[in-house]
């Protein structure tokens, strides 16, 4: 015997049964992933911001405004990385951490967004936008292993 799946509308959905502590625990378990996402989401912002800002203000070419660009949200990436995400408070050598920070992201940009993506397209022939989609995922993946792991380890 099959069951009917009903759909469940958002106006059915009865608030008084959501628990805030299972949601507050839940975000605690988490706290580091969920920020980390929130933050990447903010220097992704930044980044189109600032390419925005340098191309169409201050009028500075494409190639050179998306460098810039870069630079800036990892600079951002690196700020709240280490201050909200992974909360770390060593006193480690600033020059060496963000130095550390900035090339695993170029590394991961150069392994997963060139590379993979290169392989992905020209040798395995798998669709573009498919590709670039699972090399961002993999980029979000290796940084976050990066700084967790080395950067900002505890």
């Amino acid at each position: 015997m099959q069951k009917k799946h009903q759909k469940i509308e958002l106006n059915q959905i009865n608030m008084k049964n959501i628990n805030n502590d299972k949601i507050k625990k839940l975000y605690l378990e988490y706290k580091e992933v969920v920020r980390y996402i929130i933050f990447g989401i903010l220097t992704t912002v930044i980044n189109f911001l600032l390419y925005f800002i340098f191309t169409r203000v201050f009028e500075i070419t494409e190639v050179i405004s998306s460098l810039l660009a870069w630079f800036g949200s990892v600079l951002f990436a690196y700020i709240t990385n280490k201050l909200f995400v992974f909360e770390n408070k060593a006193n480690r050598n600033f020059i060496v951490e963000i130095s550390l920070f900035f090339l695993a992201r170029v590394g991961s940009g150069i392994l997963c967004d060139v590379g993979t993506f290169a392989i992905m397209v020209n040798i395995l022939h798998i669709n573009d936008v498919l590709s670039k989609i699972v090399t961002q995922v993999m980029v979000v993946i290796v940084n976050y292993l990066f700084s967790k792991l080395i950067i900002f380890k505890k």
